[in-house]
């Protein structure tokens, strides 16, 4: 009997080992074959939805409103063409989500890829994808007439942006207002005081 169980541990050690030996192996061959993620800014290659990645604010994507909604309540409307594969469009999330920061409870922020957009551009100026110039990123904004006061292709900086912000909402130019600072709350989050 005493043999017999030995026989079987020494059976059940031998399978554990094997089995064991074969996992670390099959292991050890995904991850050599395994292409690493390598997310970059400064690319054109395609490592997600780059409002969450770069911009650090995925809940612009997919936008809440469209335009016609946009154009019924009478609201401003922030509209950016962009594609996910881009480096331009990548390093230019983080302005428009520091827009949305400052804009995003008075306007409709609307970021499109344009990859969803129709072949064929559409006519009716309630549908976004009249006002796609075919360049990326694109920033078109929409006054709350529906008319449109800003129109730009490229890395347009915060600042232009906010500057129409600011005449579509009637606020104090930028120099007459007082400057809003952040302090730290923890090293995660800030909080806004004037």
């Amino acid at each position: 009997m005493k043999s017999s169980e030995k026989c079987k541990r020494h059976i059940w050690r031998r399978f554990l080992t094997l089995t064991l030996t074969l996992t670390i192996t099959l292991m050890g061959i995904v991850t050599f074959y395994a292409s690493p993620a390598l997310a970059s800014l400064k690319d054109d290659h395609y490592d997600g939805t780059i409002f969450t990645l770069y911009g650090g604010n995925g809940s612009l994507v997919p936008p809440k409103v469209t335009l016609k909604d946009s154009f019924q309540r009478q609201k401003p409307a922030l509209l950016v063409f962009f594609v996910d594969d881009s480096s331009d469009c990548k390093q230019f999330t983080t302005v428009v989500s520091q827009l949305q920061a400052y804009y995003g409870r008075a306007a409709d922020f609307i970021p499109l890829s344009v990859d969803s957009l129709p072949l064929i551009p559409s006519q009716d100026p309630t549908q976004a994808s009249y006002y796609y110039k075919g360049s990326v990123p694109q920033t078109v904004l929409i006054n709350q007439e529906g008319k449109v006061v800003f129109d730009e292709s490229g890395q347009v900086p915060f600042e232009k942006i906010d500057t129409v912000f600011r005449e579509v909402f009637d606020l104090l130019p930028r120099s007459e207002s007082i400057t809003l600072k952040r302090r730290q709350v923890n090293e995660l989050n800030t909080e806004l005081v004037q």
